[in-house]
């Protein structure tokens, strides 16, 4: 198992615990944190292993972090609907 696979595999351990604690903010913080390391080492991971390794871990972080998906989701939606300024 190369470096990348494994630092993801604990990237995905942490979301994990750290979710399962009570948080004041409903964990944003640490979402936002995630995001910031989860980025690149999707991308290293991608690079080292392949497309479909890396798609696999994209995967396993959606559903880690489904709420920040979500909201963008929504986000660039209601972008979308907005007609534009003249």
């Amino acid at each position: 198992m190369s470096v990348p696979v494994i630092l993801a595999l604990l990237w995905l351990i942490a979301a994990n615990v750290v979710a399962m604690f009570p948080s004041r903010d409903n964990h944003w913080r640490f979402a936002y944190v995630m995001i910031a390391l989860g980025i690149p080492l999707l991308g290293w991971v991608t690079y080292v292993s392949g497309p479909v390794i890396g798609l696999v871990f994209m995967a396993a972080g959606g559903s880690v972090l489904r709420w920040p998906i979500i909201y963008l989701g929504r986000w660039l939606r209601h972008r979308k609907t907005q007609e534009p300024a003249e």
